[in-house]
């Protein structure tokens, strides 16, 4: 999904302004792909400041901006390192393909900046922010955040993954599904944003960033230490915010006499012991489906087992959502978790660092012991 000649006209005259930098895609929906002047992007954000901020990951900040015409955008700075990049025309034509994916729970990425060493990508502001920020920021957040809303939000998120893995030709590995970067419209639709950046780096370059500990509790144990990506890295990931949703907790707690205690392990617990309704998150007051409820907190289990070929496609998690009868005949094998950062590849490199902690970690855990019987598998 490359768009190669009318991109790189873009590169004409510098003095050319944004408005004219313009790029008509898609099958007669009449919108624009742009090229927006850095100046632009940094009077509508008023400076970068920091009162615009919305949000940080791992690619960089996000910055609510006003543009001239009055619509509201969210600006993302990437903060990543220039030479990771891809050189700026196939920068530019990436950035164009990915603008062209079109679904009602993927972010609309609507253009980007390339100037010197600034890379900055436009999409739709959401008024609602993120899953984090609208629901599970806390208490009163949660309370309101009743069993059916939360199983719509799911299965929203659940539909933009199995059309990024299954229908789109090439497919797209988001990489970094999480809550802060599942965002809610007005309609409180959710949209996973962020979808495709893996493109904007070069081939030999990993974006896994020891500075954003939050992903770690969702990065899948393959690919946290072998570098090896699959669409089953993404299931796992969704396996992890599923149980999230559910619980409305964080999904890695502190102990001061347990340590870490992830929620995935804390499921395989009550799951062994016949008690995973339990998880519900306690501030829906057993306002919820008990069926139902068991149900989605073993499909997250399923999702978050650590061989990868015993993971469900996004397709047939959508199937196991909707039918009552769909988890029967399956059995669960252990979850596999990657407690610290200690093996996780950071391009050709690897980590010594503490989930919790930014002092390197001397003891070296042993490798998973996780295992378990295997009943049916998903190719």
């Amino acid at each position: 999904m490359k768009f190669s000649c009318p991109v790189l006209k873009c590169f004409g005259s510098a003095s050319q302004s944004s408005e004219d930098r313009e790029i008509r895609h898609g099958e007669g929906n009449g919108e624009r792909f742009r090229i927006f002047s850095y100046e632009e992007l940094r009077s509508a954000t008023q400076g970068f400041r920091s009162s615009c901020k919305i949000g940080e990951g791992g690619f960089g900040i996000v910055y609510k901006g006003r543009l001239r015409d009055g619509s509201f955008v969210a600006v993302k700075v990437l903060s990543v390192e220039l030479g990771s990049l891809r050189g700026e025309r196939e920068f530019i034509s990436e950035i164009s393909a990915l603008s062209d994916i079109k679904h009602e729970n993927l972010v609309r990425l609507r253009g980007c900046c390339v100037n010197g060493d600034h890379r900055l990508l436009v999409y739709d502001y959401m008024e609602n922010n993120s899953l984090i920020h609208c629901f599970l920021g806390g208490e009163q957040s949660r309370m309101r955040f009743r069993w059916g809303q939360r199983k719509e939000i799911a299965l929203g998120i659940a539909r933009g993954l199995c059309y990024l893995h299954e229908e789109l030709n090439p497919h797209i590995v988001h990489r970094d599904v999480k809550a802060s970067n599942v965002l809610i419209d007005q309609k409180f639709v959710p949209k996973l944003s962020d979808f495709g950046l893996a493109r904007l780096f070069r081939d030999n370059t990993s974006h896994i960033s020891t500075g954003v500990a939050g992903t770690l509790g969702y990065l899948s144990p393959e690919y946290a230490v072998s570098g090896h990506l699959t669409r089953k890295s993404d299931v796992y990931s969704f396996g992890v915010l599923l149980l999230e949703l559910i619980n409305g907790g964080p999904i890695v707690t502190f102990d001061i006499e347990r340590g870490e205690i992830f929620l995935v392990n804390k499921a395989w617990e009550l799951h062994n012991a016949g008690r995973l309704t339990e998880l519900v998150d306690p501030l829906l007051g057993g306002d919820f489906p008990a069926e139902e409820g068991g149900r989605l907190l073993k499909l997250g289990l399923l999702c978050v087992q650590e061989t990868a070929s015993l993971r469900p496609k996004m397709s047939a998690v959508m199937k196991m959502m909707s039918s009552e009868d769909s988890m029967e005949g399956v059995e669960i094998t252990r979850p596999g978790i990657v407690a610290d950062l200690r093996d996780v590849k950071i391009g050709n490199k690897t980590s010594s660092q503490s989930f919790f902690s930014n002092r390197p970690s001397t003891s070296m855990s042993p490798s998973s012991p996780f295992h378990g019987g295997i009943r049916r598998t998903f190719s």
